[in-house]
């Protein structure tokens, strides 16, 4: 199973230019001739054309270059503004996860936005789409994009994260009474086999990165940082600030693959995309076998 995950600054690349094709092209070319069997993209825009680049309807591009793909928006902003002609138009920006595998559920989580006067900050959430794959049966993919500004919202998301797995996990391990196929309360399909990806907007050496990662008392499960899995001590390749120093004066990696522990002995490979400029942030591809 080949996944991809990019902050693409919805599509736009250093050079100014939005364009969804490069995205897709550069992702394809990290994840090699067989191709991903899972994007998962943040930042991407609908109804947002003041942004640099002019973007367009991006899920509806991204949509028409990726044929025989499922792609799931999961907007963290949706919001209605005044435009032009004075009505009021509708505006999204979140994340999106395309696949090419049978998709089982997809469920979107709203994350936790306390009060933070001192910083801008907006909305963030969570898209978790459930897969059948090849040799391992259901995964869940998970993306997400956290608070940049606030580290008190970043705390309370990557909190979020780990009980939203907890709570997947207690339902795979003990599902609800069985019901009815044509009711909603057909039962789901639940796993603990899952994959949290995306720009988590903290460095190895944060608190919420372990956060994120530490164990509930007497679990099994918890989330693993899949580059130590594959590389051991060596530094995390970065991820952001690699060409463009606006944010700050040294490259750093913040865009991450964690893996749930039945997942672990799965890993083969992560890798990042360290030449391409089509955003701001670098790809990251992980395999599993």
């Amino acid at each position: 199973m080949q996944l991809v995950t990019w902050n693409t600054q919805w599509c736009c690349g250093l050079d100014g230019k939005a364009d969804p094709k490069r995205i897709v092209d550069g992702a394809r070319a990290l994840a090699g001739p067989g191709g991903f069997d899972v994007l998962c993209l943040q930042e991407i825009a609908q109804g947002f054309e003041g942004l640099q680049g002019a973007p367009r309807d991006q899920p509806e591009q991204l949509a028409m270059l990726l044929p025989g793909y499922q792609l799931f928006f999961g907007a963290a902003v949706d919001e209605y503004v005044p435009g032009a002609s004075g009505t009021l138009q509708r505006r999204r920006f979140g994340n999106l996860i395309a696949t090419r595998l049978p998709v089982r559920q997809v469920e979107h989580h709203r994350l936790p936005w306390p009060a933070d006067s001192a910083v801008p900050s907006m909305p963030r959430m969570v898209t978790a789409v459930t897969v059948e794959a090849p040799g391992l049966g259901l995964v869940r993919v998970m993306t997400t994009h956290l608070e940049y500004y606030s580290p008190r919202q970043r705390m309370a998301q990557a909190e979020a994260l780990r009980a939203l797995h907890a709570e997947a996990c207690e339902h795979a391990t003990t599902p609800p009474a069985p019901s009815e196929p044509q009711l909603p309360f057909f039962a789901k399909p639940h796993t603990a086999q899952a994959i949290l990806c995306g720009d988590f907007n903290l460095a190895p050496s944060e608190a919420e990165y372990a956060t994120i990662q530490r164990a509930e008392a007497a679990a099994h499960h918890r989330w693993h940082d899949a580059w130590p899995l594959v590389h051991g001590d060596a530094p995390h390749a970065p991820t952001f600030r690699l060409f463009d120093r606006t944010y700050g004066p040294e490259p750093i990696s913040c865009d991450f693959c964690f893996v749930d522990t039945t997942l672990v002995p799965h890993v083969r490979d992560i890798r990042v995309d360290g030449a391409t400029r089509a955003s701001d942030h670098q790809p990251v591809g992980l395999v599993l076998g």
